[in-house]
């Protein structure tokens, strides 16, 4: 599916295990469908067979295929999109069984991935992921495929289609690699360059908010909808929190459950993000029923990108959509989980204010208290201790100015390192 088919109707296939519950299952599905209209598609209908094995040849069993294929037939649809991921021979045979195509959640994820990407970067990771989920499916997708470097006109005396198309897929897939590469390389120096500076790095489920906390905190535009993966580019924006220095802040591509492995193996440079901050701060939408699996999910890929030992706050987004009973309730789980945390809200009125306080808090702890001597001339210092940290007395003494501030660790080295004499303090 691509985004030029957006008159395609689907009938979504959910397979879950005998023991899933049933508030569970409508869950996925409605997140499926959500997915599904993301992506263009208009639903239809839904077909539903609870499993204790999937079948190898189907994934569901022969009787629920005739179903399908009968439930396409009355609805005019076009597509068949299952809620788990098929094998290359699963694939094949439900499109061979149903005359239509038949779609995974991994490939409708990676459609609106496609879809939604906008920066070179962001392009270059989406059509990776893209190639090497198709590697394994040429036999029903080669017609996707672009013709560069030959293609069908290039092929030797008794060749196959599908080894042509495999090379083409292998070439492409190693100059994509070569150039993520290059991009990962000059983000290991930015990220050098910013050692000093407090990082702070968002990750939360998809349609949690996080755009949209990104553009509260750092009053610059950030591209904000109320639909799955709005966007799926990072952006990194400084805020100035009224605190002691700026942050900086950046936002992260969204997760969502079953977030394909391909995608995140190729997105790994810039969820490289995340393991280098120095918080997360974990968004979660408090007005979700499924809030706590939602965390669950984005905990298990932050421990897939080695992210799992950065500090974390959890924020709880979203606050402006719950009763007061059900935001008591949320603040005794909250509090009962023993986890940071922060309840904010995007709309209201001071509603992130809790988070600037927090943040501000974060970046005290990391600083220390020390009182300088500078010359009175040393504009450069003194204008260093107010950007990076935060200047708490201020006197003048015989030529020069003393200073009581918290600063970066970085900052105190170097004053030292010129001749300075630093002592530790307390804070006043």
């Amino acid at each position: 599916m691509t985004s030029n088919d957006a008159a395609e109707r689907a009938i979504l296939v959910g397979a879950p295990p005998v023991d899933m519950p049933q508030e569970t299952v409508d869950e996925h599905l409605e997140e499926l469908a959500r997915l599904a209209r993301t992506a263009g598609a208009d639903v239809r209908g839904v077909v539903i067979q609870r499993l204790r094995t999937p079948s190898a040849a189907t994934y569901i069993g022969k009787g629920k295929v005739e179903r399908l294929a009968r439930m396409l037939h009355e609805h005019e649809a076009t597509l068949a999109i299952f809620d788990e991921e098929l094998s290359p021979a699963q694939g094949a045979n439900l499109e061979a069984a149903l005359g239509i195509r038949a779609l995974d959640r991994t490939e409708l994820i990676l459609d609106i991935f496609a879809l939604r990407a906008r920066t070179s970067e962001s392009k270059l990771q989406v059509e990776l992921a893209q190639l090497q989920y198709m590697r394994t499916r040429l036999k029903r997708m080669w017609t996707h495929l672009s013709r560069e470097g030959g293609g069908i006109g290039a092929r030797g005396p008794g060749e196959q289609q599908i080894e042509t198309d495999r090379r083409l897929i292998d070439r492409r897939l190693a100059r994509l690699r070569h150039k993520l590469d290059h991009i990962a390389r000059a983000r290991v120096t930015q990220r050098r360059a910013r050692s000093e500076q407090f990082k702070v790095a968002l990750a939360g489920y998809t349609n949690a908010g996080k755009s949209s906390i990104l553009r509260g905190l750092s009053g610059t535009e950030v591209f904000v909808e109320d639909r799955l993966f709005a966007t799926v580019d990072s952006a990194t924006r400084v805020c100035d929190l009224d605190g002691p220095g700026p942050i900086l802040l950046t936002d992260t591509v969204g997760f969502i459950r079953k977030l394909p492995h391909h995608l995140v193996a190729s997105f790994r440079a810039t969820m490289e993000e995340l393991s280098e901050a120095d918080l997360l701060l974990h968004v979660i939408d408090a007005s979700s029923p499924n809030w706590e699996a939602q965390r669950d999910a984005v905990e298990a890929v932050l421990a897939e990108v080695g992210a799992a030992d950065r500090p974390v706050l959890h924020v709880f987004n979203k606050i402006d959509r719950l009763t007061h009973e059900e935001e008591r309730a949320l603040r005794e789980r909250a509090v009962a989980a023993a986890r940071p945390h922060v309840l904010t809200s995007v709309l209201e009125e001071g509603g992130l204010d809790p988070l600037r306080e927090a943040l501000q808090a974060a970046m005290r702890a990391r600083l220390e208290t020390v009182r300088v001597s500078l010359p009175a001339g040393d504009g450069a210092r003194l204008a260093e201790a107010y950007r990076e940290g935060e200047v708490l007395e201020r006197a003048y003494e015989e030529g020069r100015v003393v200073i009581l501030a918290r600063v970066p660790a970085g900052v105190i080295g170097r004053w030292r390192e010129s001749g300075l004499t630093v002592e530790q303090a307390d804070a006043a």
